[in-house]
């Protein structure tokens, strides 16, 4: 019963670091703190364009990925677009802005 005491020890501790190693972000994905980030960056810059009352906010989209925010959609000029673009670096957590809006 001892040796598989061991066994089961050892095997219970190689899973628990696979699911910690599992949860680390690597270069092409995120981990799961680093979604809930942002997931909380959009909530954050969405709300923050949609206070905005010269911008459209519904036509606006919101994407963020380790901090960086990209913006698309539509926009009546480039000062709606640079107010969006202004309003999103100013959350907390965005590291960058994207503007891939277009004018219309």
């Amino acid at each position: 019963m001892n040796n598989f005491s061991k066994y089961l020890s050892a095997l219970f501790l190689s899973l628990t670091l696979l699911g910690a190693v599992g949860c680390a972000s690597t270069a092409k994905s995120e981990g799961t703190g680093e979604y809930v980030d942002d997931v909380m960056i959009t909530s954050k810059v969405k709300a923050a364009i949609f206070g905005e009352t010269s911008l459209k906010s519904t036509e606006i989209n919101v994407e963020t990925y380790k901090g960086v925010v990209q913006l698309s959609g539509f926009v009546s000029s480039h000062a709606a677009a640079g107010k969006a673009v202004e309003l999103a670096s100013k959350v907390r957590g965005v590291t960058a802005v994207k503007n891939s809006m277009s004018i219309k």
